[in-house]
């Protein structure tokens, strides 16, 4: 199986409406049931500044989407990234990720300097974490009813790989 990584491309609506309506990738996610069409195409056309939106591919299909945002006017946090990701759920657990990890790290690394990637993750995805944990990612707490998911509050952490900036760029996975 081969996963290329793209941007993401208005047209891709579709594809990612279908990702974040999955049961699993949803309760992953801040995202509430049933996403409406219009609300894809705008948040695929109207992209912030500061906003790089991947796509995976498998065989043209789209079946994975990380976000790595910069949070444009806030100088003092130029030197960080935060990361949000999900994949459909008949891709999970076949390398999906790890492609879109690696593409993000990579661009966060070796072009826009980043040296701080943060993200949250719900305590009970260990599937996710361990990803991230593989990717260089440390947990750095734990928020108690961090979101009401399924009825119920949900823990998460709050986990961030940090790159020596005196080091360069890093390369490949940890």
């Amino acid at each position: 199986m081969k996963v290329s990584i793209r941007h993401s491309e208005p047209e891709d609506f579709e594809a990612l409406r279908e990702i974040f309506a999955q049961p699993k990738a949803m309760a992953g996610t801040l995202q509430t049931p049933y996403p409406s069409e219009e609300m894809w195409k705008k948040r695929l056309s109207e992209v912030p500044k500061g906003m790089y939106s991947l796509v995976a591919c498998v065989n043209g299909d789209v079946v994975g989407n990380l976000t790595l945002f910069q949070r444009a006017g806030w100088p003092r946090r130029q030197h960080a990234g935060e990361l949000g990701m999900a994949v459909h759920d008949r891709w999970q657990n076949k390398g999906v990720g790890g492609e879109l990890m690696a593409a993000a790290i990579h661009l966060a690394d070796n072009w826009l300097n980043l040296v701080r990637l943060e993200l949250t993750v719900y305590t009970d995805n260990q599937a996710a974490i361990h990803l991230y944990e593989k990717w260089g990612f440390q947990r750095e707490g734990t928020m108690t009813k961090y979101a009401f998911r399924d009825g119920s509050f949900a823990d998460a952490l709050m986990m961030a790989r940090i790159r020596d900036a005196n080091r360069g760029p890093a390369s490949g996975s940890v």
